[in-house]
């Protein structure tokens, strides 16, 4: 018998459940969080790679010039030299932190937003423990092993003089990607783009033409670059300390040890990390033995210009990188598909002027560093349609290495390791840098195409849709419009001239025919929040 007053529970046949919503207002209010998430993400990934790829514009510009004053004053055999120099601080720095540095991109943000304040203290100050001391270590190595590799394998004996200032670069080098991945960890890229691209790259330049001038050599080349890494460094750190929440700073805790779940991300990322350092190094390597440094030095230039390629790419993965390791965490797959989808579009449309220019203009854009580096310029061409593969496939590499699929990734980085290295040895004694750029566009496209079927098949999704057709003729036009300016580089008189004009021509026609084909949902909200950061930065 139920007593006067007393409440009725939930239970009770009395009271009536609550009315559950019917399947197509659930639907939508699913569809209505799943947008909201995607504006979201679209916002903050259109204002912090914005800046980053501003950063690297005005690097790639920069450097551009800077390394046509460095063709012209050093010449191709001391650029050879220090590409040489370069590939061997690469090969012994491969265990440099023992793969933390990646970690901290994964770790970092899921650390602070769980508030686990000791794990995150041990990460970041026992981590660069790690990196400082193991850095000093390969630079003893570099300076154990470096003379006689120098003079037997790359038959360069006058590399020598110049190991122990490499050797400094290593401990400036390591530690400042350790705490510049940190700032990305914290989804702070436009601070550490501000540090490293807007300050650090200028000083470095002011500092190179300087002690040129002054001294003249690769020597002062090299100490320039070791000044400014070292001021760049302390700037890294301290924005690094002001981040950080006070119970995770170097005093606020006792020494703790890394996670053992960071070691073992920490530990894929060193395989995979080891792998792509051959895969882009090998090239390098086989042509110094094979061809001598003057053939690696107008191979390295063509091959820095290449790079600028997927300048938007690495934009967008940098802040989409701790994106997809959030959203695949908390299981939100259809938004994490979505953004992939719409950014890899937006990547090969922001990408393809830029490709355009560059296979048209190539023999002129050698041309500029020197007569004696024309003849790189089937290296631009070759190289430019491995990377617009790159583009063309999104952020698939981060995708697999975020989600915690890494083992995969080892197994397609394992095998096209082994095709560069036999592509390398067969065809660059033959074809020289022709066969270099070869082996490494294809390499470069299977390792793409590969991880793209990867993602596909676990992560069950794809970056394309029908709306890529409608890239179609906007290439076409940017190709037209490139065309026609490199057929009239006489009226324009400067060949730098033409290429800035045939640039700005083929973005424009591009965006403009590409606005008159349609864009959908996305690419217009995707669009909106550029144009938003485009108006902020204007005066």
């Amino acid at each position: 018998m139920q007593t006067q007053g007393a409440v009725r529970t939930p239970q009770s046949p009395n009271v009536p459940a609550t009315p559950r919503p019917p399947r197509a207002i659930r639907d939508q209010l699913s569809l209505s969080n799943e947008s909201q998430q995607f504006r979201s993400h679209v916002g903050q990934i259109s204002r912090q790679s914005g800046v980053f790829f501003a950063g690297t514009i005005f690097t790639a510009a920069a450097s551009y010039a800077f390394k046509v004053y460095l063709a012209r004053v050093l010449g191709a055999e001391v650029l050879g030299l220090y590409a040489l120099g370069a590939t061997l601080v690469g090969f012994i720095a491969i265990f440099d932190g023992l793969g933390l540095s990646e970690s901290v991109v994964r770790y970092v943000p899921v650390y602070r937003e769980a508030e686990k304040f000791r794990e995150l203290h041990a990460l970041l100050w026992s981590g660069s423990g790690i990196m400082l001391f193991s850095s000093i270590g390969s630079a003893a190595l570099l300076l154990l092993f470096g003379p006689g590799i120098a003079t037997h394998f790359y038959h360069a004996p006058e590399l020598r003089r110049y190991l122990p200032l490499f050797a400094a670069m290593m401990v400036c080098s390591g530690l400042s990607v350790f705490y510049g991945k940190t700032l990305v960890g914290y989804k702070q890229l436009a601070q550490r783009t501000m540090i490293i691209n807007f300050m650090g790259v200028p000083l470095m330049m002011v500092l190179s033409i300087g002690l040129i001038t002054a001294v003249g050599g690769l020597d002062a080349y090299l100490g320039a670059q070791v000044l400014s890494g070292l001021i760049v460094l302390v700037l890294l750190i301290l924005s690094v300390r002001a981040l950080t929440p006070y119970p995770a700073r170097f005093f606020a805790q006792p020494w703790a040890r890394i996670p053992h779940e960071v070691w073992t991300f920490s530990g894929a990322v060193l395989g995979v990390g080891a792998m792509e350092f051959t895969i882009s190094q090998v090239d390098k390597v086989a042509l110094g033995h094979f061809q001598g440094a003057r053939q690696v030095g107008i191979y390295s230039v063509a091959a820095a210009m290449v790079a600028y390629v997927p300048l938007v790419l690495h934009s967008v993965n940098q802040i989409f990188c701790p994106t997809i390791a959030d959203l695949h965490a908390r299981g939100e797959h259809a938004v994490l598909g979505r953004l992939f989808q719409s950014l890899t579009k937006w990547v090969v449309g922001l990408t393809l002027p830029m490709a355009t220019v560059i296979i048209v203009f190539a023999r002129p854009l050698m041309r500029i560093f020197g007569h004696e580096f024309e003849m790189g310029w089937p290296i631009l061409v070759i190289g430019t349609v491995g990377q617009l593969v790159n583009c063309g496939v999104g952020s698939v590499g981060y995708l697999l290495l975020m989600s915690g699929n890494e083992k995969r990734l080892i197994r397609v980085q394992a095998l096209m390791t082994t095709v560069m290295i036999a592509l390398s040895a067969l065809l660059i004694p033959v074809w020289g840098i022709i066969g270099a750029a070869i082996a490494a566009a294809a390499t470069n496209i299977g390792i793409n195409v590969l991880n793209l079927w990867q993602v596909r098949r676990v992560l069950k999704i794809s970056p394309y849709n029908r709306s890529y057709v409608h890239l179609i003729a906007p290439s076409l036009a940017a190709l037209a419009v490139a065309g026609v300016v490199r057929m009239n580089i006489p009226l324009l008189r400067h060949e730098w001239l033409a290429i800035g004009v045939a640039s700005v021509l083929a973005y424009m026609v591009f965006a403009c025919v590409a606005v008159s084909f349609g864009l959908d949902a996305d690419d217009r909200l995707i669009g909106r929040a550029i144009w938003v950061r485009v108006r902020a930065a204007l005066p």
